[in-house]
């Protein structure tokens, strides 16, 4: 099996959710494979076909999130059960998903799952739009994990696409339909464009590879994450980790082995492999394969004023604080390591934009940006987004912070100037200092604890003394707090201790692959002035090999950093 990959009328109030009976919770604890399937213009024929070629007998239940005529009764569920002898159901709100068996959602309803039981409430428009399937892959995530699959057909708008991104990050499996097949291929087409689709086929042979993915012990595990690859030998693991060393420069060691666990489990079933050693097997005998596996390890789920209150908790607390003890002349700086594609630096810079607009005189703006990605690093530099990336800014921001272009909305350009994106390894390379905030949310929970024990004073050492650090929801300064002091419990914003940091970093040279320029026939013959020659090994070195670092002007506005070059020109 051979994987192709590529590169939420106005809300109203929701129906009441009766609590689960015994029965239905007991139902709910057993957990079977879920398929989400979104189709719109085009769809019913996709989605016919592969019913067609589907075993009735796959232990998955399949649910159907098609854009419906609000004011007319569905047909739907009628039609389909003409194409299959599953059962098919139009769903009723607090209906109990079971398997080997067909959902269809209703007109006029947005529909989510939560302990195995399909929940609807009226169907909203986010920004002019209506994506139900965005809003029920979403939950179907966060509900199955690794047994979370979807599946977008032919369509004429982006819904799905953002949800699929979300069911690859908790370990499952995403399939769109292949462009040929398509009636409308709009839909698959934005979907295949986020580079999280694992499969892009013709809906006969996606209804192939589903069974196929629901007999692999993976999958059949009554557990809503991956189970752990089981191993013979001790060197498996061990032999992977050199493996990613080799090709990436980077150290997954003290992972957190619950995440490589998945990542490595997901890859797996993907291939239809059986046990680890047949994936290191694999790996050796496909060297791409091994940076596949790289950016899977690094996916990211990020977008947007992610947690809308913490930005009001800086707007309302942080940024006050900061303004207030600043000289005219000195900029806010402020860190975001571990930035992925950008969304989190650009909300922050948006947000501080705002509150400096009712502030005199007005401050300078250094945000630094950091991730281990290079391929998310170079998204985040270009600041251009999908439609479906921006489903959470508002209007008026949208109108004020964004320009639309032909591929989506890109972040303008007194926004994107403020922001300096860099690759950097966050434990092995010098971080910044001098700063007013480090926004580092949802990293830590990806590390063990001896890598947290590095992190944590080092973002002590970066802060000025009356900096903030801001971590994710889910973290916490912990064992640290002899470090920093709760300021925000809701948020998680801490303000640093007056105290010397423990000077324990250790900061090796780079393990970033060799970098060679490539052979050009075209130059073959050159004589190559010893200027020219010695401008491409100074480029390879700082992009390569040097810690990150600025060029200032008297003024101390960033002008150059050294990976991405003269800013002037970003």
């Amino acid at each position: 099996m051979n994987p192709h990959q590529s590169s939420e009328p106005s809300p109203s109030d929701s129906i009441a959710v009766e609590p689960l009976t015994q029965k239905q919770q007991d139902k709910s604890d057993e957990l079977f494979p879920i398929v989400g399937i979104a189709a719109s213009a085009g769809g019913l024929e996709a989605f016919t076909q592969l019913l067609n070629h589907l075993p009735i007998d796959t232990g998955m239940a399949f649910v159907l999130i098609q854009h419906l005529d609000p004011n007319q009764k569905s047909l739907l569920s009628d039609i389909l059960a003409k194409e299959t002898e599953m059962p098919v159901r139009e769903v009723e709100n607090g209906m109990v998903v079971e398997p080997n068996q067909v959902y269809v959602i209703p007109p006029n309803a947005k529909m989510t799952l939560a302990q195995g039981v399909l929940q609807l409430i009226a169907r909203e428009k986010i920004h002019g739009k209506y994506m139900p399937a965005d809003a029920f892959f979403a939950s179907l995530a966060a509900e199955r994990g690794s047994k979370a699959i979807s599946v977008v057909l032919s369509g004429s708008n982006g819904d799905g696409a953002q949800g699929s991104e979300a069911i690859k990050a908790a370990g499952g499996i995403t399939f769109a339909q292949c462009e040929e097949s398509a009636q409308f291929s709009e839909m698959p087409n934005t979907a295949i464009a986020t580079g999280d689709v694992d499969f892009i086929l013709p809906p006969r042979k996606i209804a192939e590879e589903l069974a196929l993915i629901a007999r692999h012990p993976n999958v059949t595990s009554p557990s809503s994450q991956a189970v752990e690859p089981l191993s013979k030998s001790e060197t498996a693991l061990p032999t992977i980790f050199a493996m990613l060393l080799t090709t990436t420069g980077v150290d997954f060691t003290h992972y957190k082995q619950t995440t490589l666990n998945r990542r490595i489990a997901r890859r797996i079933v993907l291939y239809n492999l059986e046990s680890l050693e047949d994936y290191v097997q694999y790996l050796q005998n496909h060297p791409d394969e091994v940076q596949a596996l790289y950016q899977e390890i690094l996916i990211s789920v990020t977008s947007f004023f992610r947690d809308p209150e913490a930005y009001q908790a800086l707007k309302e607390r942080v940024f006050p604080a900061i303004a207030k003890g600043k000289s005219v002349d000195e900029p806010i700086r402020i860190w975001v390591p571990g930035c992925a594609t950008g969304e989190e630096a650009y909300s922050i810079a948006i947000s501080l934009m705002e509150f400096l607009e009712n502030v005199l005189p007005k401050r300078a703006i250094q945000i630094f940006a950091t991730d281990i990605n290079e391929t998310a690093i170079e998204k985040a530099r270009l600041g251009i987004y999908k439609p479906s990336q921006i489903v959470d800014v508002s209007p008026e921001r949208l109108r004020r912070f964004f320009n639309q272009v032909e591929s989506g909305y890109q972040i303008s350009k007194p926004i994107r100037k403020v922001c300096v994106f860099a690759k950097q390894n966050l434990i092995s390379e010098p971080p910044f200092s001098n700063l007013d905030i480090i926004s580092c949310r949802n990293i830590l929970i990806y590390f063990e604890s001896v890598l947290q024990k590095q992190v944590m004073p080092i973002f002590h050492y970066s802060l000025k003394p009356t900096g903030f650090l801001m971590l994710g929801i889910a973290e916490s300064a912990g064992e640290f707090s002899n470090l920093f002091t709760l300021a925000d419990r809701k948020n998680n914003i801490y303000t640093k201790k007056l105290i010397p940091t423990p000077l324990n970093f250790n900061f090796a040279s780079s393990n970033y692959p060799v970098a060679k320029i490539a052979a050009d026939k075209s130059m073959s013959h050159k004589t190559w002035d010893i200027t020219d020659l010695n401008k491409q090994a100074d480029q390879i070195l700082l992009n390569r090999y040097a810690p990150v670092g600025v060029m200032i002007n008297d003024n101390q506005m960033c002008i150059r950093d050294s990976h991405c070059g003269d800013r002037r020109q970003c």
